[in-house]
């Protein structure tokens, strides 16, 4: 008899912990489901506010016969930020900027005579960007660096008429 008595409060203890779980899990769901809207409406207002106006923009292409090309003469030899281990660190690699010749300052600033008279000023920009990075930042995303050294043009010239650089024969010594 003691037997099912236990069996009995047991059973009991069962379908009382069942029942206060499905409430638990009831209540539960229901807050998780106004919590999460509140995260998702959070975020879309954080999201509005991180993007800036216009940035949407697709860029424009540009062909290859509104394309003019400017090539340094040489190699550019650029310093490159210390890095743990101390070593002085350089980027060698040729540069070269595309340049749209539909745009309405290409008139004003490019041709090649007078970048040519120019090109100080923008290696000095190229090596300003260039410097502030490590070999192993640089390798990691060169793509990044070619942006960043487009735009620190770009804002030289604060024009966009140079809509691409190129850079090849890369070497870090």
């Amino acid at each position: 008899m003691k037997k099912n008595l236990f069996t009995i409060l047991m059973l009991a203890l069962l379908v009382v912990n069942i029942v206060l779980s499905s409430i638990t899990m009831i209540s539960v769901t229901g807050t998780n489901k106004k919590t999460a809207q509140l995260v998702n409406n959070i975020a879309t207002v954080m999201n509005l506010e991180l993007t800036v106006p216009g940035e949407e923009e697709v860029k424009k292409e540009v062909s290859m016969a509104d394309t003019a090309v400017y090539n340094f003469d040489g190699n550019l030899t650029m310093p490159l930020k210390t890095d743990e281990s101390g070593q002085n660190k350089y980027l060698v690699c040729n540069i070269a900027l595309s340049m749209d010749t539909k745009n309405k300052d290409y008139k004003k600033y490019g041709g090649a005579e007078k970048l040519a008279e120019q090109e100080s000023l923008i290696k000095d920009t190229i090596t300003e960007v260039v410097s502030q990075h490590t070999e192993a930042e640089c390798r990691a995303d060169f793509d990044g660096l070619k942006e960043e050294i487009l735009q620190a043009v770009q804002d030289l010239f604060q024009s966009d008429f140079i809509y691409k650089i190129a850079i090849n024969d890369i070497k870090f010594c």
